[in-house]
């Protein structure tokens, strides 16, 4: 795969892009901002959030959902452009909340990773089914710092990347949005996954941090391609349409507390388009 284009730089904790409508969303964490940028670089904050983490995906009308990790919440962009209140995550748990992804239906599945990060002693996360009307019920949970998440094409399983056990794994989604029982969809070894994509052929992309570097992957571990970084990479997208690419985000990691930007999108030319969620 040839050498990235760099789409966009000054970003100070870039996290959680999604395509949508024809552009790259994503967050900077570090600077509270949700951020909508086009193929030429140039882009427009769309939402504000005081939180950390703050990953975002969209419910099947256009609308944005925003963890508010801070408060525990999920708040919806209402289409005057205010953020209201969309579910109550901390009647389940008042330990951070992280990546989301939204079914068709509109149910956003959220994951709490357990314990407090970084610092706080080791716990098994969590994921939780929030339907459409703001009703919140835990669907799966004993994942090992559970990050990216992403629904295949038929909407039939729900991946979710555990950072701390080295793999991706798989659920399949009910007609009612439970979750079965979990399996390994594909191990990574020596990697951390963390943000994920699925495309058109059925592979998964995984960001990985320390290794500074985004990995295909098909279901039971083959690798497919590598793509490398010059600085960790946390997140990563697909493109849809005829001239697929891949829009990783990274940084150099220097912990909630970071302010200097460091974080750039960058987009390489991918094998295949994006599909199912985000």
């Amino acid at each position: 795969m040839s050498a990235p284009t760099v789409v966009m730089e000054g970003v100070v904790f870039g996290e959680s892009p999604r395509w949508h409508d024809g552009r790259l969303w994503f967050s900077d964490w570090g600077a509270n901002q949700v951020i909508a940028v086009n193929a030429d670089g140039s882009h427009e904050v769309v939402a504000s959030v005081p939180s950390f983490p703050m990953c975002i995906d969209f419910l099947p009308d256009g609308r944005l959902l925003v963890v508010d990790s801070a408060q525990r919440r999920l708040l919806r962009r209402d289409r005057d452009g205010s953020l209201v209140p969309h579910a109550d995550l901390a009647k389940v748990s008042e330990k951070p909340w992280n990546d989301i992804v939204v079914d068709d239906h509109g149910n956003a599945y959220v994951n709490c990773i357990g314990f407090d990060f970084p610092g706080g002693d080791f716990a098994p996360g969590l994921v939780v089914c929030v339907t459409p009307e703001g009703d919140v019920r835990q669907v799966a949970d004993e994942l090992a710092f559970p990050n990216g998440m992403a629904i295949t094409a038929d909407g039939a399983t729900l991946i979710v990347a555990e950072s701390y056990a080295n793999r991706l794994t798989g659920y399949d989604i009910a007609a009612n949005g439970d979750l079965g029982d979990p399996r390994v969809w594909a191990e990574t070894p020596g990697d951390h996954p963390d943000g994920i994509c699925v495309d058109a052929e059925g592979a998964v992309w995984y960001a990985d941090v320390a290794h500074q570097h985004c990995v295909r992957v098909r279901e039971g571990g083959e690798v497919l391609d590598t793509v490398k970084s010059d600085r960790g990479a946390f997140a990563c997208a697909l493109s849809r349409g005829d001239d697929p690419h891949l829009y990783v985000v990274g940084q150099n990691y220097g912990g909630p507390e970071q302010t200097q930007p460091s974080g750039q999108v960058v987009a390489f030319p991918a094998p295949a388009p994006g599909a199912g969620r985000p």
